[in-house]
């Protein structure tokens, strides 16, 4: 049964249940027959998305599989002692995590094992002992200098990657991740990367904050044609606005291609990178009207 004829099978549903009596026409309509509406409603849109939905976790799904690459040879650096090379590869692995957070975070306790902070792990009334991923390993590499007595720490890192990368594999991609994820993504840069909360140890927020906008910017691309159909003017603003973000962080791109530490920028920068995402997060937010 394709999804059209699904759609239309609770719709009657719904209609021939409302219908058998006049007293049942006056009732609220049961949980029952709410729930196959909003299922049916759900469906739909489903459908109507297919296209955007697949390439969403082709995108998803590539990330990860960058991610579990890099970070295998962050760990093979890491456990060889090689501190130099694991700092240089720290930021670049993460960046494929951050773009496609929306997904990765959706597996329960796997995001906060790959992607803790301490101050995270704290909140939650547990002890350091706990706390376990990258940015305990960012700790060992920027503020003790070492490798030795994090080896364990490193291979259930890797254990935890392996792990969200076959997740990832089957999860079922549905119109409110996307378009939630993407200001979700926003919302990641301007509550921690804005701050410098995020990389406190490494100071390389600025690859985690520009990840995270290219994330939200597939998103953007991926629906950019049915948001035309709906709205032609919002693309036209969010095209500014991503344009807006995207050349202030160009300014602190680095000769090798990296990022400026988060440490060089003034309160003017950083206030100014701020005023830039909030001005994009407006739009952004209004992307739902494809499912309207």
């Amino acid at each position: 049964m394709n999804y059209k004829s699904l759609t239309a099978l609770f719709v009657a549903s719904s209609i021939l249940m409302a219908a058998c009596s006049s007293e049942e026409a006056t009732k609220k309509p049961s949980d029952t027959e709410t729930s196959a509406v909003e299922q049916a409603d759900k469906i739909s849109d489903a459908a109507a998305l297919q296209a955007e939905l697949d390439a969403y976790k082709l995108f998803a799904s590539e990330q990860m599989d960058s991610f579990l690459i890099e970070t295998e040879k962050f760990v093979n650096a890491f456990k060889a002692g090689n501190i130099e090379a694991a700092k240089s590869l720290y930021p670049l692995a993460r960046m494929y995590f951050e773009r496609s957070e929306p997904i990765a975070e959706s597996f329960g306790d796997l995001d906060p094992r790959i992607d803790g902070r301490l101050a995270d792990i704290q909140e939650e009334g547990k002890g350091e002992e706990e706390w376990t991923g990258y940015h305990k390993l960012e700790y060992a590499l920027w503020v003790e200098n070492t490798t030795e007595g994090y080896e364990a720490i490193a291979d259930q890192l890797l254990a935890d990657v392996k792990e969200l990368y076959a997740l990832v594999q089957t999860v079922e991609v549905n119109p409110e991740l996307m378009i939630t994820g993407a200001v979700d993504l926003l919302n990641e840069v301007s509550t921690s990367k804005i701050t410098g909360e995020e990389e406190i140890y490494s100071h390389t927020d600025l690859y985690d904050f520009k990840a995270n906008i290219e994330g939200a910017e597939k998103i953007f691309e991926i629906l950019r044609d049915k948001i035309e159909e709906k709205d032609a003017t919002l693309v036209t603003a969010l095209d500014e606005k991503f344009a807006v973000v995207n050349d202030l962080l160009a300014k602190y791109e680095t000769a090798n291609g990296g990022y400026a530490s988060f440490e060089d920028l003034t309160e003017e920068n950083t206030k100014e990178l701020s005023n830039a995402v909030n001005q994009l997060g407006e739009p952004l937010s209004q992307m739902g009207i494809i499912l309207e």
